[in-house]
């Protein structure tokens, strides 16, 4: 799987932390993600505030985007091969974005479509 390991077999048996480190009777086996610069990288940029706020901000619409998407038995494909489902994904998608469109105000007005503007 691309992990990376080290090994303290022999080196275990001596050492003095060896109850706080591995209850192995052969030694402690570290494994190294092959991703973990990557994943180190993230959870750095994770832990500043400006990302969190980010974050925070479109994490809601997203997870919202989906639900809407998967609803009512979507989850499932409905069709044999990648082609089908793609446009069906696609269409799914376009629907939903007009639906959430004509939601918040979207008008045909002079022979084309408009926002309607926002009131307070």
């Amino acid at each position: 799987g691309g992990f990376r390991q080290a090994q303290f077999k022999k080196l275990c048996t001596g050492c003095p932390l060896r109850e706080r480190c591995t209850t192995s009777k052969t030694g402690r086996v570290l494994r190294v993600h092959p991703q973990h610069r990557r994943l180190a990288d993230a959870r750095t940029q994770a832990a500043d505030p400006a990302w969190k706020d980010t974050y925070r901000r479109w994490r809601p619409p997203v997870e919202r985007g989906i639900a809407w998407l998967t609803a009512k038995g979507n989850r499932r494909l409905r069709y044999l091969g990648t082609l089908k489902n793609d446009t069906w994904l696609r269409n799914r998608a376009a629907a939903l974005n007009l639906r959430r469109l004509i939601n918040l105000g979207l008008e045909p007005a002079d022979g084309t479509w408009t926002l309607a503007p926002a009131t307070d």
